[in-house]
């Protein structure tokens, strides 16, 4: 195993640009390169998308990238199939039934995309900005002709009509007891769509550089206003049931193998369990707000245990990808997928138990909006269900006020912790040894209690573990990487709006793995990495830094990922009575408040912490969970940022009991996992029985 740069190191050189982007041809130091551009993109490009590497060692090589695009106001998508070529352009069928009002689609791009954002082209000025999706395996290919830009797509099969419960989540199994109904053995699986299109499994685990694909006869075809993924509709579900139950009884190893759902080999998967709580025939905790119930399964006679199940079951590598951040294009077209198989008039509830750590945690990334337009463009009564996060005690979080600096001066050398200038903040961010996964940081920027006001003069300045000088500070609105763009280990990206979300602006740091088992991988120091922020205008600045998720998600081999942190000599590690949460009167920038799901904070979305059963009325949080009432409520912030949950559900026992008891993978099973994402489903389920009995 490759390991990153051991023994003494030298003080860093210089800077350099970015280079052009091969596949976008964009250069990505020119002024306002990325005012529209998704800045990870800009990286992956750097490095030659070395962060989407196979089991095998190979860098990803797309012939297409999947985007999610958000449009100008006043020009919809059908605008945007009309101003462009399908060879360049391919923009799913299922977004065009959402009437002009929708804004946002995802779309497979070539380079003729980016060529014609240029000024004189067809789309300059027609696109507000674009994220990039997971750019491997058929992500990465174009998709299907005829359900690409208005081709024909015949309408669905499927209409769920009346209380519908969608879960987009990975892992279901879709012949668990608790999603049949009846002594026949009645699917509620209305449709179910699986992104993958080869069997598995995948990442580090795969047995073959070249997976076998999936057989349509067994797995389905693929929707036909999507382009990709496998399809069952309800029939061909009670079919498969039908032909492999025997004396009464499903065999679900069989039926699995037909299906070639290898994934559901493993005793427990996170789908199974989500969807088991949120509409299953058994109820297991209580939620704030509703009557107690004993903290064991009890038959379930409730509405939501009998409604039918719309499932779409996200891409393998799109779950495998540690940061989470590569899912928006995932998670859009699921809810589009979803939505589109419900009635005009179907009342939904949509239990999305996933999301990521970094953006701008106040609505503005680019997949809450699209997916709060989106919904409202459906036209159908629906509300989505999202965790509020599991990382409270993670140190992935900082906050600070920046006093207005001193124009003209040259920033001097930082001082030492407690003692640095009002118009300064230091960050050490803790890269372990043993992380084969690229990190990231996102420094979020606001004017303080103006959060129009236009930024100017900051300056982000790094000091690698074991340099004894800094490499020079990057101004807002410079993108640069070190210390080569051949072998970039660190780049800063500071445009001067980000693409990622807004008011304000975001610095995104992105940095190589420290340790490899690939020889062609480019690796960087682990160690604490010092990061300065200078403020050199004169307004007061409020900065949150953000950590972005970088961990191995349940049911995928590990992949190497090593979540980095923040250090801190004041913040509380003791372990004490109340050490657990923030203290006003606590110096250290390193905050748990503030540590939120990335995608939870959009319009209209219910947030759910965690709570547990058994505990005293003093705390009754969850230690991983936001909590409420917000500890650090008096800390400045950005405008519209939440840090408290809308609601809470039961995710832990208690002190010593963590997770909550739900479905295997199997029908006589019961297992426990832990986090907010089996709060989730229990609110979702709250929902369903809240609108059926009438109540607000």
């Amino acid at each position: 195993m490759k390991s990153g740069h051991p023994g003494a190191k030298p003080d860093p050189g210089p800077w350099v640009n970015l280079p052009r982007g091969r596949f976008t041809g964009i250069d990505w130091s020119a002024p306002g390169a990325l005012d529209r551009s998704d800045p990870y993109l800009a990286w992956a490009e750097t490095t030659d998308f070395a962060g989407f590497r196979d089991a095998y060692g190979r860098a990803a090589r797309p012939d297409w990238l999947p985007l999610l695009i958000e449009l100008t106001d006043g020009f919809s998508v059908a605008d945007l199939v009309a101003a462009t070529d399908p060879d360049w352009l391919q923009v799913p069928g299922v977004y065009l039934g959402f009437g002009a009002g929708l804004s946002f689609c995802t779309a497979r791009a070539r380079r003729g995309f980016f060529d014609a954002l240029k000024p004189g082209r067809p789309l300059h000025g027609r696109v507000l900005r674009y994220d990039l999706g997971l750019p491997v395996g058929h992500h990465a290919r174009p998709l299907a002709r005829h359900a690409a830009n208005g081709g024909a797509c015949p309408a669905p099969a499927c209409a769920a009509n009346g209380d519908v419960v969608v879960i987009i989540d990975n892992g279901l199994a879709l012949a668990h007891a608790d999603f049949l109904s009846g002594p026949d053995h009645q699917t509620r699986v209305a449709a179910f769509w699986r992104q993958d299109e080869t069997q598995g499994p995948h990442g580090r685990a795969a047995v073959s550089p070249e997976p076998a694909p999936l057989d349509p006869a067994r797995a389905g075809p693929a929707p036909t206003d999507l382009g990709y993924g496998h399809e069952l509709t309800g029939p061909a579900i009670q079919a498969a049931i039908a032909a492999h139950t025997h004396q009464g009884k499903v065999d679900e190893d069989a039926l699995y193998r037909h299906w070639q759902m290898w994934e559901l080999n493993h005793a427990v998967q996170h789908g199974t369990h989500v969807g088991s709580l949120a509409a299953g025939p058994r109820v297991y905790t209580r939620t704030i707000g509703t009557e107690d119930s004993p903290p064991d399964w009890q038959a379930a006679h409730d509405p939501a245990s009998r409604t039918p199940l719309i499932v779409a079951q996200l891409d393998w590598a799109s779950v495998a990808d540690s940061s989470g951040g590569a899912l928006s294009v995932s998670v859009m077209d699921a809810l589009a997928w979803a939505l589109s198989r419900c009635a005009a008039k179907a009342s939904v509830t949509v239990n999305l138990s996933w999301g990521a750590l970094a953006g701008p945690h106040n609505g503005s990334s680019m997949l809450e909006a699209g997916m709060a337009q989106l919904i409202a463009c459906s036209g159908r009564d629906c509300q989505l269900v999202i965790p509020a996060g599991n990382a409270y005690q993670a140190r992935t979080h900082a906050n600070a006020l920046l006093q207005p600096g001193q124009q003209g001066q040259k920033p001097k050398q930082s001082k030492q912790d407690g003692q640095a200038k009002p118009h300064e903040a230091t960050l050490h961010w803790r890269l372990p040894p043993d992380d084969h996964s690229q990190s990231f940081l996102e420094l979020w920027f606001e004017a303080h209690e103006k959060p129009n006001h236009p930024l100017k003069k900051l300056q982000v300045e790094i000091t690698p573990p074991g340099a004894s000088t800094p490499l020079p500070p990057i101004n807002l609105g410079e993108s640069k990487v070190w210390p080569s763009a051949a072998k970039p280990q660190v780049a800063i990206l500071f445009p001067q709006q980000s693409a990622l979300g807004q008011p304000g602006s975001c610095a995104l740091v992105a940095l190589a793995p420290t340790a490899s088992w690939f020889g062609n991988t480019v690796t960087t120091r682990a160690g604490s990495w010092r990061v300065r922020i200078i403020n050199q205008s004169d307004a007061c600045v409020v900065m949150d830094a953000y950590i972005e998720r970088d961990d191995v998600p349940l049911g995928v081999a590990d992949t190497g990922a090593r979540q980095s942190w923040l250090e801190d000599r004041h913040y509380d590690t003791s372990g004490g009575l109340g050490g657990f949460i923030d203290h006003p009167e606590n110096p250290s920038l390193v905050r748990r408040s503030g540590t939120f799901n990335d995608i939870a904070t959009g319009a209209g979305t219910v947030s759910v912490g965690g709570i547990r059963y058994f505990a005293s009325a003093m705390d009754p949080m969850a230690r991983y969970s936001p909590r409420a009432p917000d500890p650090d409520a008096c800390r400045p912030e950005r405008a519209n940022v939440q840090k408290v949950p809308d609601r809470f559900a039961v995710s832990d026992d208690h002190a010593t009991l963590w997770g909550v008891r739900s479905a295997g993978t199997r029908s006589a099973a019961r297992v426990r996992l832990v986090g907010t994402s089996m709060a989730a489903p229990q609110v979702a389920r709250d929902q369903v029985n809240r609108g059926c009995n009438g109540s607000p």
